[in-house]
């Protein structure tokens, strides 16, 4: 599986308990009103909800289906300084650079029980004291780069000559503030910013954790944060991680759903988050049919017949000999596979066919 997306924000803006909301009770973070109570992250392994899988299995009938799945892990809260070591901030960067993508928890909410690092709310205020750290974290990872290369490029090598104006230009535009995950729109740019795993490089999510009642105060700040987020292509999420948290307690399925009646609530925030967090990471689902089992793969945009063969078993890779692809909607259509192969709907395709979102693939291989 391996796509991680860490959870990120300044300390006391509901980090912990929006990933224990998403681990719906199996496992769980501390939470405490103090910061830096969460300092080795919490790892969970969130099912990717998909109705797509529902239906496959209602029509073929497995013993079991197996969801596609997202790693998302609980990093302890930044603050100013965090760049210079301040409040173990070396340490939680080093958490952010595994990650693949970053969901930015801004706290909205009002609470006298849990303390506000700056008193108010302000989410534009908390979003930039976070993302300024990364930047100068970024700042200082590019210029020891940039004196590394200096120092090689006196050799008057052309390609290090090469390199050196290009880091130079990646060290000019994140002193600008502007993140590394702009510049991987030009080609140039992009494979060293990738090299030297910049925190900015990577996609973010902004999660708006609102109060528990919908306050017109909440609407506001949810405003200018899109409005921020826009302007660097980002997206924007709105959740209150209380109450999600408080369905993720409701083992009993009949109750889950009563509570939600009763909170007038059609769609957990929850599931609308992971699917954005899913296609942040640019990440498309693939499915497989046997007789017991009916299984969701998560590969990137992009992926060949031949590395998705791989994703399943190595075998699969080693020994490819072509892919049986029927598309979900063809299967809806004909509400068969018997059928569909009869009609010749199934196609067959190579080990370089790009596989497509909803696709049902039977891979033939040798051993």
């Amino acid at each position: 599986m391996g796509f991680r997306c860490g959870i990120v924000g300044l300390p006391n803006v509901g980090k912990s308990t929006l990933f224990n909301a998403l681990a719906m009770g199996h496992k769980h973070a501390e939470v405490a009103n103090y910061p830096f109570c969460t300092i080795e992250p919490n790892v969970g392994i969130i099912q990717v909800p998909d109705e797509r899988l529902n239906k496959i299995a209602q029509i073929t009938k497995p013993e079991r289906i197996v969801p596609t799945t997202l790693q998302f892990v609980d990093i302890a809260g930044l603050i100013e300084g965090s760049s210079k070591g301040e409040g173990l901030g070396n340490q939680f960067l080093a958490h952010i650079r595994e990650v693949d993508a970053i969901i930015h928890l801004v706290r909205l909410f009002k609470d006298k029980n849990v303390s506000h690092i700056a008193e108010a709310i302000d989410p534009i205020r908390d979003v930039e004291i976070v993302n300024i750290e990364l930047l100068l974290a970024d700042l200082d990872t590019v210029e020891k780069r940039f004196q590394k290369v200096q120092k090689m490029a006196k050799s008057g090598e052309k390609k290090i000559k090469l390199e050196l104006d290009v880091v130079e230009k990646i060290m000019s535009a994140i002193a600008k503030g502007i993140p590394a995950r702009q510049l991987l729109l030009d080609e140039h740019l992009s494979e060293l910013v990738k090299e030297m795993s910049l925190l900015t490089a990577k996609p973010v999510l902004y999660v708006a954790n609102v109060s528990d009642s919908n306050l017109e105060e909440d609407k506001e700040h949810i405003k200018r944060l899109e409005d921020y987020a826009s302007k660097e292509g980002a997206k924007v999420v709105e959740i209150s991680c209380k109450i999600q948290s408080e369905i993720g307690e409701i083992e009993n399925e009949e109750e889950r759903q009563e509570f939600l009646k009763e909170m007038g609530i059609d769609e957990l925030s929850l599931n609308k988050l992971i699917r954005t967090g899913y296609e942040l990471l640019h990440l498309i689902t693939f499915f497989t049919i046997l007789s017991n089992e009916a299984k969701a793969w998560t590969v990137a945009k992009g992926t060949t017949a031949l590395k998705a063969a791989g994703k399943i078993h190595t075998d699969f890779e080693k020994g490819f000999i072509k892919a049986e692809v029927l598309s979900y909607k063809d299967l809806l259509t004909y509400k068969s596979e018997h059928i569909a192969r009869e009609k010749g709907i199934i196609r067959v395709e190579g080990k370089d066919y790009i596989v497509q979102d909803g696709d049902i693939i039977h891979f033939k291989f040798h051993l």
